[in-house]
């Protein structure tokens, strides 16, 4: 990980001193300044995440410094030392962009706690744009948000079934968004302003699916006591969603056919017919086509539903819209809570991006919502992901059969596995595009090369996939 970089600037050599000893290299690289004239010129020609500066110096003021790092760099982070400690001055320093304010003396504690706290902010607000940056070009239709190549004929579809009024069956594995797509379709149609009405076929005893769907007479059956309206007549105007719509009898898939096709239902004990507006969406999870060649679903019925189809990608499919999500699930699930959102660590955030996901977008609402409630910090940490998702950056040392092997050689197996895992990922990420690669591994196209071919991963094989 790349250590931060810190600038002190300060006229006297022990304060130079000190940071150099309390910040110590393996973790930060801290230049110094004698002056606010060397500072300047320190600033002009590189880049610092920290600036800690003395207000008064001979050549420039801390002050100056302060305006300076702040225009080169707005996330740049300054805290600023004086022996003159007042009110005026440190609202001054706070009006111009300071973080902080250090009051000298100070103890060596109180500095490091500063410098932690500043350079955290400044990861954040890097994280924070970094996330709106994710959210620019992204297609949002009411609340599904998507970037990925793999979800753009999804989109299409989208807008060309809220456009018209046929019956949409949508199809993809537990919990792609289904439903999200049901209600993007009705929020953006014509009937958006009639109600959505959700139903889930496998939640509902046999015995009272005709009943729910198209409701009941008084007296019909043992406990009908009153009329009832169905689940049509209350999407009347609008959308009925029908969802796991494979999990529905035999029986009553011939009565939900002819419902669709006649836009009229007639209630259980009832002899008239009502007519009924309502469009139809069915999803399901499970190949329908499958189950009509098996005779456990109509073939009509498949027929009469599968006018305008939309089949959803699974999220590890979509990799490039997870970091679109995470944005919008935090902010989301902040907002319910009342409290700012938070960002990830980036060890905690490549965990949610490398993590198959095999309970999709679902699953990763999931993780967020219980990051957020066991979190304190300001940053999502990686131990408050789900033990498989923060599994999914840590190095799988050993197995029970290398317990015959040396230390030295255990390393050294697990230093090859890690690496041939992480190539796999970055060559799955990047779509095998070695320099993109090369790129985001930090190291030159031909090392890269010949780290790909040592380790039997040909980027080919990941280019086909794409």
């Amino acid at each position: 990980m790349t250590r931060p970089r810190v600038l002190v600037c300060d006229d006297k050599e022990n304060f130079l001193k000190l940071f150099q000893r309390i910040l110590p290299e393996d973790r930060y690289e801290v230049v110094t300044a004698a002056d606010g004239a060397r500072g300047l010129a320190l600033l002009a020609a590189s880049s610092f995440d920290l600036v800690i500066s003395d207000i008064r110096m001979p050549g420039a003021d801390g002050l100056t410094v302060l305006r300076e790092a702040r225009a080169r760099d707005p996330d740049a982070e300054v805290v600023l030392m004086t022996a003159y400690a007042s009110v005026p001055a440190a609202v001054e320093a706070m009006r111009e962009g300071a973080y902080d304010y250090l009051a000298k003396p100070f103890e060596p504690a109180q500095a490091q706690l500063v410098v932690e706290r500043a350079l955290e902010r400044r990861s954040l607000r890097r994280q924070a744009r970094d996330l709106r940056r994710a959210l620019d070009g992204i297609q949002r239709i009411d609340d599904l948000v998507a970037r990925s190549a793999a979800m753009a004929p999804v989109v299409a579809l989208i807008r060309r079934a809220a456009a018209s009024d046929v019956t949409v069956l949508v199809t993809g594995e537990s919990g792609t968004g289904k439903e999200v797509v049901a209600r993007a379709i009705h929020a953006t149609g014509d009937r958006r302003t009639g109600r959505f009405v959700a139903v889930n076929c496998g939640a509902i005893p046999e015995p009272l699916i005709e009943s729910e769907l198209f409701g009941h007479v008084k007296g019909s059956f043992t406990g009908a006591v009153a009329d009832r309206n169905g689940l049509f007549a209350e999407a009347d105007g609008g959308t009925l969603f029908l969802d796991e719509i494979a999990d529905l009898p035999l029986a009553m898939q011939v009565k939900l056919n002819r419902a669709i096709q006649e836009r009229k239902v007639r209630r259980v004990g009832a002899s008239d017919e009502r007519p009924v507006d309502v469009r139809v969406i069915a999803a399901t999870n499970v190949d329908l086509r499958a189950r009509v060649a098996a005779g456990q679903f109509r073939e009509d019925l498949f027929y009469r539903l599968d006018v305008l189809h939309i089949a959803l990608p699974p999220l590890r499919d979509r990799g490039e819209d997870i970091p679109v999500l995470v944005a919008v699930l935090l902010e989301r699930h902040a907002g319910r809570r009342g409290t700012a959102p938070r960002g990830f660590t980036p060890e905690a955030l490549s965990a949610v991006v490398r993590y198959p996901w095999p309970g999709n977008v679902r699953e990763l609402e999931n993780a967020i919502e219980r990051a957020l409630a066991v979190s304190d910090g300001p940053r999502i940490e990686l131990e408050a992901l789900p033990e498989g998702v923060a599994a999914s950056v840590r190095p799988r040392l050993t197995r029970a059969s290398d317990a015959h092997l040396t230390y030295r050689e255990v390393v050294d197996l697990a230093r090859d596995r890690v690496t041939r895992e992480y190539l796999i990922a970055l060559m799955t990420e990047l779509r095998g595009n070695v320099t993109e690669a090369a790129k985001r591994a930090g190291m030159e196209r031909e090392s890269l090369h010949r780290l790909l071919k040592r380790y039997g991963v040909r980027s080919e094989e990941f280019k086909a996939r794409s």
